[in-house]
């Protein structure tokens, strides 16, 4: 770069308050940042070219280390309590200040980017890492500007992400050592004390489900999307373990994304520039768009090697479970650029009711919609985490409760309200257990759940004779092609009739005491979508 690009450089380094820096490297392109790893004996390649490093202490999020500032801007729009914890401003400017020092002395590495594929929502984000691997998963996972961008790039957000930065609790006010913490009013985000990189991603995330519905009336998800060959755009709503990656990655449908998007009034839109995915028994047969995507350039984190070799054993989660890799899109044969659509024709909400109780799919109307999008179900079964011995149920408002910023009825309201605009088909579809609870019934086959998503995608389904399901009320089809129609209505699936009643009355219940905590804050709409428990099935 010329002496006056480098001027220019040091001054915006300066105005973030780090003039004193060892060093600065901007922009680095990728395959830089993976020899400044390497030479810093901060990971290794393997053996398809791939970095691996090691995140240190932290495998995952920590969400109770996680702050929002609380101010004049924030006291009376942001949901406080369990997610949205409060953070002094007084404090926060202190620690930042701590945080300014501690790199001041240091080579940090500089990233410009953006969020929000569509133009008219763009936010520039300047992050600056301790590590070059971590400006590496700031290059993989946000938006890249062009050349021509970057020489007039102005930040309208900035990331500082120390991983050696220990907060002292007595002194900074955090609860302990490691933070995540957003600061609305200043944009600035303070992440230190843990390398794991999903905390870059996540405090992101959490800034957009503030600003997109709060200022723009933009629905911002934690969802999968994809097109189809007519344009056709639909979104996959899931927790873990429902099947939201594995569905979206259709070979007939082009990837908008697979984890964060806006749904605007003209376009449902990627957040990001790259996927962060999860790589536990990772299979070439299984995920094939995931494992090819496993490249030079892509980052791998807390794996472990086939013992003597270099190659990954995806199945080795000794070290943790969370382990993962980020890429960019376009390491991603079918996915779209620019990553925008049209607003969605189909929604589909993905559980894994390990109870048997919800069909294989249903058409939910908009109230049905709003509630069960507040709710946010699945069930774990034994053996998927230490102690659980029995189906277990799991509720995350929105289907991503931990990055919600703003009260849960925000955003179902604004979902409703862009239902019934566009007139979209939302589907809840049963990725779990059929004829039975775990242990008695069988998990529907892939293929089954495929064959019944490709039917509401074509409109099959909206001319299906349509039964009803007693306690949750929900509308289901009584075929499908491709798919037994004895699977197809739950109840008539048990062989036990009574058992079924029981099971889907507790499920019921279930439901209703996890609403309790948003019921104040609903709208009678909302409301009239809850189970009926005291139904006689």
């Amino acid at each position: 770069m010329n002496e006056i690009g480098l001027k220019a450089q040091d001054a915006s380094v300066a105005q973030l308050g780090l003039a004193n820096v060892e060093m600065a490297y901007w922009n680095l392109h990728p395959s830089e940042l993976v020899e400044e790893t390497i030479v810093r004996g901060q990971g290794v390649l393997t053996d398809v070219g791939a970095l691996a490093i090691d995140t240190g202490e932290f495998t995952g999020r920590s969400p109770k280390d996680k702050f929002v500032v609380y101010d004049e801007n924030t006291k009376d729009s942001v949901w406080w309590g369990d997610v949205n914890n409060r953070f002094e401003s007084d404090k926060f400017d202190a620690l930042h200040n701590r945080m300014l020092a501690y790199l001041g002395n240091k080579e940090i590495w500089v990233r410009d980017a953006y969020a929000c594929a569509d133009p008219s929502f763009r936010i520039n984000i300047r992050v600056v890492n301790e590590t070059p691997w971590a400006n590496l998963f700031s290059s993989n996972l946000f938006l890249r500007p062009t050349r021509e961008e970057i020489k007039t790039f102005k930040h309208d957000w900035v990331i500082l992400n120390a991983p050696g930065f220990m907060a002292d609790p007595k002194i900074d006010g955090t609860r302990q050592h490691n933070f995540a913490i957003i600061n609305f009013t200043k944009k600035t985000i303070l992440i230190g004390g843990t390398g794991y990189t999903g905390e870059i991603k996540k405090s992101i995330f959490a800034v957009l489900n503030y600003i997109l519905p709060h200022e723009k009336k933009v629905l911002s998800m934690h969802c999968s999307a994809n097109i189809g060959k007519d344009g056709d755009t639909a979104i996959f709503f899931g927790l873990s373990g429902t099947g939201k990656t594995t569905l979206s990655a259709d070979p007939n449908r082009k990837l908008i994304g697979d984890d964060e998007h806006g749904w605007a009034d003209n376009s449902v839109f990627n957040f990001e520039g790259g996927c962060y995915a999860k790589c536990v028994d990772l299979t070439a047969e299984k995920e094939p768009q995931i494992f090819n995507a496993i490249k030079f350039g892509s980052l791998l984190e807390n794996i472990n090697y086939y013992e003597g070799t270099s190659t990954v054993n995806y199945s080795d989660i000794s070290r943790t479970e969370n382990t993962r890799v980020s890429y960019p899109a376009n390491f991603i044969d079918n996915a779209v650029t620019p990553a925008v659509g049209d607003i969605p024709k189909n929604i589909f909400f993905l559980t894994c009711d390990a109870f048997g109780v919800l069909p294989p799919i249903s058409k939910l109307t908009n109230a049905q919609a709003m509630y069960n999008f507040i709710s946010g179900y699945t069930a774990k079964v034994a053996g998927t985490e230490m102690g659980i011995t029995e189906p277990t149920t799991t509720f995350s408002a929105c289907f991503g409760k931990a990055f919600l910023p703003l009260h849960p009825t925000k955003y179902a309201e604004l979902l409703g309200e862009k239902l019934k605009k566009h007139n979209v088909n939302v589907w809840l579809l049963n990725t779990g257990w059929v004829g039975g609870s775990y242990g008695v019934g069988s998990r529907i086959k892939l293929s089954y759940t495929r064959a019944l998503i490709t039917a509401a995608l074509n409109g099959e389904l909206d001319k299906a004779e349509m039964g009803v399901t007693p306690y949750f009320g929900l509308k289901f089809p009584k075929s499908c092609s491709g798919v037994p129609s004895d699977i197809l209505e739950p109840q008539n699936a048990w062989k036990d009739k009574a058992a079924f009643s029981q099971t889907a009355q507790n499920l019921a219940g279930q439901f209703i005491k996890n609403f309790e905590q948003y019921a104040s804050a609903a709208n009678d709409e909302i409301k009239s979508a809850a189970p009926k428990v005291a139904q006689e099935a």
